[in-house]
């Protein structure tokens, strides 16, 4: 049987076929069957034009959107690392009102602690600082100190 008888009789059967992308069973008769060594029928033309039309689309949205990442990326990454950089001069900014010699960095998981008083030989409170910029919110780890703190579940300890 010729290529073409067989395309023919597909063509009229009432056999189905399953689409190997969505996996969906369609009837042969509503395909678009031929020869695809010879020369593609006007119609599929037009739908190879469209897929077509449709990956540059999208290869432009995706570049876009990597362009995009790669853009918020490097802002974050600024940000970020000026963040780490301002929460180590902070405390000894003139607007900063604990004095310096309060103050103990710890950086981890909380940026300070001020022995407010120290200075003058009284320690009146005890602050934990956590230092952000920007829009930057307190990750998993602060946000568990902040709780302890908040529900006393803090102790002093002396260890011999």
């Amino acid at each position: 049987m010729s290529k073409e008888n067989l395309i023919r009789e597909l063509s009229g059967s009432s056999l189905f076929a399953e689409c190997p992308k969505c996996r969906q069973a369609f009837k042969l008769q509503d395909a678009l069957l031929f020869d695809g060594l010879k020369t593609f029928p006007e119609e599929a033309l037009q739908i190879q034009k469209q897929l077509q039309e449709e990956l540059v689309k999208q290869v432009d949205g995706l570049t876009k959107r990597r362009v995009r990442a790669d853009e918020g990326s490097e802002r974050q990454a600024v940000a970020t690392g000026l963040g780490k950089i301002l929460e180590k001069v902070v405390p000894a900014h003139r607007d900063f009102k604990v004095p310096l010699s309060d103050c103990r960095p710890l950086y981890e998981p909380i940026d300070l602690i001020a022995f407010n008083g120290l200075s003058k030989g009284t320690i009146q409170s005890i602050t934990f600082y956590e230092i952000k910029t920007g829009k930057a919110r307190l990750n998993q780890h602060e946000k568990m100190v902040m709780k302890a703190i908040d529900e006393g579940k803090v102790d002093y300890k002396v260890i011999r």
